[in-house]
């Protein structure tokens, strides 16, 4: 048994529910933020489920209670507004709060670094990125510019297309640049798992992707 608890935000959705099954495999227990829970049909001895919204901060807190390790692999709701900054303040204050340090996110090939030497067609991806959802994108570039200015021990995962599949291949990681296509979710929350106790991108954000 894992000494970690991890608390889990978008654990349901499509690359979330790969990140929870790769916790379970590992033994980790987890705290589980669901907006439904009445929804799920998770069952598992190692999960809680915690009613909440993210962009609520007492949700965030209630959720982060007990925990030492914070994962999100957080989507954007339909028609709704764009959530990715209202959520990584609160996780942030929240984590301050109880002095959690560690905390891994997962976003798009949008967000710009100023390591990036992206390819011309990441650039395409990106910029049409900003021309057809100008709000979720820009907001997803204030989520890395709120994470860069904390003091956690934050580490950013970009990805391509996410294939749900059971499948694994080959990853490669970057910090500039994107050479890959996909990620299998499986391949994705392998490594989200693998980050819980490795430092080696802790404050860096990086590509991942199949090769």
């Amino acid at each position: 048994m894992s000494t970690h608890t991890i608390a889990v935000i978008g654990g349901t959705g499509k690359s979330g529910r790969y990140l929870v099954q790769k916790l379970l495999e590992n033994n980790y227990s987890i705290k589980l933020l669901l907006r439904s829970p009445e929804n799920s049909e998770l069952q598992n001895p190692l999960i809680e489920i915690i009613k909440g919204d993210a962009r609520d901060y007492h949700s965030i807190t209630k959720l982060l209670e007990g925990c030492n390790v914070v994962v999100s692999t957080l989507g954007q709701p339909k028609e709704e507004k764009s959530i990715f900054s209202d959520a990584t303040n609160n996780i942030i204050k929240a984590m301050e709060y109880y002095q959690i340090k560690r905390y891994v996110v997962t976003t798009g090939l949008s967000v710009n670094t100023s390591l990036d030497h992206k390819n011309e067609k990441i650039k395409m991806a990106t910029d049409w990125m900003y021309q057809n959802y100008p709000e979720t994108t820009t907001d997803k570039q204030r989520e890395y510019e709120i994470l860069a200015e904390s003091n956690l021990d934050w580490t950013l995962v970009r990805l391509p297309l996410i294939n749900l599949t059971d499948e694994s291949f080959k990853t490669e990681t970057s910090l500039q640049d994107c050479k890959g296509e996909n990620i299998s979710a499986t391949d994705l929350g392998k490594f989200l798992v693998s980050q819980i106790d490795d430092e080696t991108f802790i404050k860096k954000s990086l590509f991942l992707y199949n090769v």
